[in-house]
């Protein structure tokens, strides 16, 4: 949770390019990343695998005019809407773009490449059909908002308790390394998104940072099988809203477009 998924980068830069806010130049640059290379294979009209530049110019001539995110998990298949096809390959990765204007889907595959020692990253996305309807799940700003803070709160009065909350040196290196990304000046979502979703997103990655950090911090306080269930108990919900809000981040792009064209 507390680094960015592929598709959420795919699909704020996408969606900026889409609505001509970045070049293709930058926004191809900023879903690449740290990633050696992004490729789509499957796209209708080409024969194999292409570059995201052109890419992204096909699904804009196919009638895509905006991307959403689909983060599923076993028994939740957030931000889907099929077909089962789909949403296996997409929880099977654990998240996956949805488009708008066009029945088609994108889902990641990330392998490594390279000979030992110089070994790096690609990413082929791969373009499916998807059902048209309303993505699963995916509450507006408010209410991930409303959420969020609501489940953080009840988390974190729970994992204190059980002295798991968040101390000692693994938990200050952790907050450390997510201090120190946001005062680089990270730009937490593409250009055109309203300043809500920035809001959100920051605060979901934050409510990420300290699941992990209590599920990379062991037992802490929690030595009991009743405490260490109350601590899994605690932070199962407050993840399914981490990654509900910031669905719904990533989505505002769209269902602000879709808002002001009715």
């Amino acid at each position: 949770m507390l680094s960015e998924p592929r598709s959420g980068r795919l699909a704020a830069w996408g969606n900026a390019l889409l609505a001509g806010l970045v070049s293709p130049d930058d926004a191809v640059l900023a879903v690449v990343g740290e990633d050696a290379v992004h490729r789509v294979e499957g796209l209708p009209g080409e024969s194999g695998p292409v570059g995201l530049t052109l890419a992204l110019g096909r699904l804009r001539a196919l009638g895509v005019t905006g991307l959403r995110v689909a983060l599923p998990a076993p028994g939740h298949p957030l931000g889907l809407s099929g077909p089962p096809e789909f949403n296996a390959r997409a929880l099977d990765a654990e998240e996956a773009i949805v488009c708008h204007g066009a029945a088609l889907g994108l889902v990641p595959e990330v392998y490594e490449a390279g000979p030992e020692g110089d070994v790096h990253v690609e990413v082929l996305w791969h373009c499916l059909a998807v059902r048209e309807a309303p993505p699963a799940d995916v509450p507006s700003l408010g209410e991930a908002e409303r959420e969020l803070a609501e489940a953080l709160r009840e988390a974190t009065e729970v994992l204190s308790r059980l002295d798991v909350a968040g101390s000692g040196p693994v938990a200050e290196a952790a907050i450390d390394a997510y201090r120190a990304r946001a005062e680089r000046g990270r730009e937490v979502l593409a250009p055109g998104y309203p300043p809500r979703a920035v809001r959100v997103l920051e605060l979901a990655q934050r409510v990420g940072l300290l699941i992990s950090v209590a599920y990379e911090n062991g037992h802490g306080g929690a030595v009991s099988a009743s405490e260490i269930g109350a601590r899994s108990l605690a932070l199962r919900p407050v993840e399914r809203t981490a990654r509900r809000a910031q669905v719904a981040a990533y989505n505002a792009f769209v269902e602000e477009r879709e808002r002001g064209a009715r």
